[in-house]
Parts: structure tokens; sequence; C-alpha cells
């Protein structure tokens, strides 16, 4: 049995293997089922300005409503940006000991962006033009005149975005660990967000070094699924 394999087992001892099967399993789902959260990275390593956006490249292919494409990445990974954040993320140690910090930044659903944000799938012939507007009022009655879901909005696609790099790192060998834990208005003002733009998370990113642990057992799936 494969190290992810034998992780599935560990954590879930009443998955569907009561009906004799073993879990599905290939290069996606056993990336999936080794990822855990790093507590301790290699402080000496470093990832380089394209590794660092092809990260950010894999994670804008997570899905937003209505093509929004509501988020942005903030890249720490200098010294001196590392020390600004350093003490707002409540001195947590990953903050320098990572390769690079990305801020997860969520911006509020804003469905006039609708028509800028197709005009790509437009030209590349994906969708016909003449879609745009009928998507264009749908996200409008969505989202204008409703800040919750504004703000519900960012959190989810930057929620996405972060899912996404996170999996991608730990197929190239890289730990990651989704961060919650720092002071959202000083993150805000130290670095430069806009009035409509949320710090969701902070995701810290590198080659790890030992002493992490594999991932945690998680509750059956008996538990947490329902058919209805």
């Amino acid at each position: 049995m494969n190290q992810a394999a034998t992780t599935v087992a560990a954590a879930d001892p009443e998955p569907c293997r009561s009906l004799g099967q073993p879990l599905p399993t290939n290069a996606v789902i056993e990336t999936i089922l080794s990822r855990s959260a790093a507590k301790y990275y290699d402080s000496t390593a470093v990832l380089s300005d394209d590794q660092i956006r092809d990260l950010v490249r894999i994670g804008t292919s997570a899905p937003t409503s209505f093509h929004l494409q509501n988020w942005r990445f903030i890249a720490v990974r200098s010294s001196e940006a590392k020390a600004r954040l350093l003490p707002i993320a409540w001195n947590q140690p990953a903050i320098t000991e990572a390769a690079v910090t990305f801020i997860i930044v969520g911006q509020l659903a804003d469905a006039s962006t609708v028509p800028e944000r197709l005009a790509p799938v437009v030209e590349a012939g994906i969708m016909p033009a003449h879609l745009v507007p009928e998507w264009e009022g749908p996200a409008r009655g969505l989202y204008d005149n409703h800040p919750q879901r504004q703000r519900d909005e960012a959190v989810r696609s930057a929620s996405f975005g972060a899912a996404a790099i996170i999996y991608a790192a730990r197929s190239l060998g890289l730990g990651s660990t989704p961060m919650i834990g720092f002071d959202s208005e000083a993150v805000h003002k130290e670095f430069g967000l806009a009035e409509h733009e949320i710090p969701v998370m902070l995701l810290t990113v590198g080659p790890e070094r030992p002493g992490n642990w594999p991932q945690k057992p998680r509750l059956p799936v008996a538990d947490v699924l329902h058919f209805a």
C-alpha cells in the first residue's frame, strides 16, 4: 500500500472499504491526501520569481463566480517585507522561515467588471459576445446593493485560489500553511490594500525541514456525509 493509501486508511477506518473496495487513487488524489500544514521550513531556501508566478498562475485557475477573478496575491518574500509582516502576524516563525508568504486578497464582488472579465473569453471564441449582458444582469442582481454577498464572494474566491496554490505546492514538493493569525486592519494598511480588498488569509510556502507531521486523521465519512 502506498503512503497516500496508508494515510487514508489511518484517517478513515470505516470508508467504502466496508464494501471491500480500495479508495481510487492517482497522482492528484495522492497529492491531496498527503498534504499537511507545515510548521517547519528550510529558512535557507528561496523560490524564484518564476516559481512564485507559476504558483499564482495555478491559483488563478480556481473557479470564481461569473468569472469575476476577484482576488490578488501579494508575495512577501524579501527580508524587509517579512520584517514588516512578522509583528502583525503574531510573530509566527513561519513568516520569516518560509520562502514566501502570500497575502491572499479577496476583492468585493463587483458585477460592473463582468464585461471586462469576459472580453478575453469572447476573444478566445469560448463565449459568444451576445451572452455577456446575460451574465452581467444576473451578477448585478446578485451583488449590487448586497454588501454581505459581495464580501462573502471575496472570501470564497480567495479561499478557492489559496486551495489551488496549496495543492500545487504539495505536488511540487513544497510545504504550505494557511494562516488566519494576523491583524487584518494592520495588514490592510501596511501592504496598501484598496478599500474594496480584504486580506482573507496568509499562506506560507516553501521547502520544508524535518519535523512536520503527516496529515492528521479526519472525521469518518459517515459522520459528515448525508445523502438526500
